[in-house]
């Protein structure tokens, strides 16, 4: 292929098949997602099922870049990933941020843009807005600085057609390309193009944020391929977020840098840190959130989950809006009722129910509809006992307990946590059940308890079901 094909960024992609992606059958849409992203050349031995073909050994360095548990199969976990939008550039070194080959950049730290035609979906103030806002994102740690140019030719060139638009990586209408860039170099180098037959908006979550699109473009437009860190802007799927409160990631940030050094000016003024993404080796990591759901871990952390697959050890990392995107960034608690097939998402008053990744109708709820009283601001933890049918609230040093026949708090609560779990006499910080025992965490130890006659088993770590997979 050409290195120009390199260089190309559709940030989705429904990866030239005849078929949408949501539809295609699973061993057409792997090796067509393997020959778009990781070079994958088929012969006429190459199936899914033969142990050491091209396909397992491709199959398996996709699963290594996202952090999946390497089976060279093509199993749910890996087909699930395959479905996700996500940006067209092949997906380089498994690491977290990568730059293109040759140390690709701009050899000047003074660039012009210039906004040839606009999207009918926003106005053109949006437009400018966005496109602005975007580029501000990577001037803002980096001694780079873009001005806008009204005519002639600038080094960005930022564009919005359809179907064929003037170069060789035709759109292929709508739910499939969202936009390409090309990395640094003369001429269509450095340029950007979105999908006029996409919905851009410049706030909804109905269709895709402009901002948002154009940030991640923009990365390569300035050299940067992509990132395995899956809370970086350069990670290869598109997630939503809310633009007012976008902070760049540390990992983008380090990208950048490395590219062209750190702005001069420092700081443009007081802020967020950018954010990490956290570290499942982290001795002293502090969960937020654990639940089960269908028979698999959730682990939660910031903006972060990670979920540990059924017949794996290897947990995968992602961030919650991922996998539900009407839930909040960050959770306090998280529980799973099997019975209903729903999951259950705290965020201060409020609770989420999802049956599978579905926001169930009716929710958010006040968490006042767990009987929780007024002065409780916010849950800790929460486990439920299906034996028995009560879930149980850690909140601060006490203990709630709900009766789900009854749907009204029991007697006798709220009570000292340590009353029915000795020995935890700190504060609670996450807890679920799994296969009759309760696992409570306070801080970064865990307690094993029998559920049925509250006996501590065992004290553990994180990295007893959180498993580190540093290597």
């Amino acid at each position: 292929s050409s290195p120009l094909v390199l260089l190309l960024c559709p940030l989705l992609t429904v990866l030239c098949a005849p078929l949408p992606w949501e539809t295609m059958p699973d061993e057409e849409l792997a090796k067509s997602y393997l020959k778009s992203f990781y070079n994958f050349r088929e012969d006429n031995g190459s199936a899914v099922r033969r142990a050491l073909s091209p396909l397992s050994q491709k199959l398996s360095e996709m699963q290594r870049f996202f952090g999946l548990e390497i089976t060279g199969t093509l199993d749910p976990a890996t087909l699930e990933v395959m479905r996700k939008p996500r940006c067209g550039v092949p997906d380089g070194k498994i690491s977290a941020f990568s730059i293109f080959g040759d140390n690709l950049k701009w050899q000047k730290k003074n660039l012009t843009y210039r906004i040839e035609n606009y999207s009918p979906d926003m106005s053109q103030a949006e437009v400018d807005q966005s496109i602005e806002m975007a580029l501000q994102v990577w001037a803002g740690v980096t001694p780079l600085r873009f001005s806008r140019v009204f005519s002639g030719t600038a080094d960005i060139m930022v564009s919005f057609g359809r179907q064929s638009h003037g170069d060789l990586y035709p759109f292929d209408g709508p739910q499939g390309t969202l936009a390409h860039a090309f990395a640094p170099a003369p001429g269509i180098g450095g340029d950007a193009h979105f999908d006029e037959d996409e919905l851009f908006t410049f706030r909804s979550e109905e269709g895709y944020v402009l901002f948002l699109v154009a940030a991640h473009e923009f990365g390569h437009s300035l050299g940067l391929s992509h990132s395995s860190d899956p809370g970086a802007l350069m990670f290869p799927i598109y997630t939503h977020s809310n633009p007012d409160s976008f902070v760049l990631p540390q990992d983008d940030v380090r990208g950048i840098q490395s590219l062209y050094g750190p702005n001069p000016e420092g700081p443009l003024g007081p802020g967020p840190e950018p954010p990490t993404t956290p570290d499942a080796c982290d001795s002293k990591l502090v969960l937020d959130a654990v639940t089960t759901l269908r028979g698999e871990i959730y682990f939660f952390k910031g903006r972060f989950l990670w979920r540990r697959h059924t017949q794996s050890s290897i947990p995968q990392q992602s961030l919650i809006a991922n996998f539900w995107p009407g839930a909040p960034d960050e959770i306090d608690a998280a529980v799973e009722r099997r019975s209903s097939d729903r999951v259950f998402l705290f965020k201060d008053r409020q609770v989420w129910a999802f049956r599978g990744y579905d926001l169930v109708a009716g929710y958010p709820k006040s968490i006042s509809s767990f009987g929780l009283p007024g002065a409780v601001k916010k849950v800790d933890a929460a486990l439920l006992d299906e034996e028995s049918g009560k879930m149980l609230f850690f909140v601060d040093r006490m203990l709630y307990s709900y009766d789900e026949a009854t749907e009204t708090l029991e007697p006798g609560f709220p009570q000292r946590v340590d009353r029915t779990f000795p020995d935890i006499l700190g504060r609670v910080t996450a807890a679920f059940e799994y296969r009759g025992f309760a696992y409570i965490y306070s801080g970064p130890v865990m307690f094993e308890y029998s559920l049925g006659s509250k006996r501590l088993f065992r004290l553990l770590d994180n990295s007893y079901f959180l498993t580190c997979t540093r290597f």
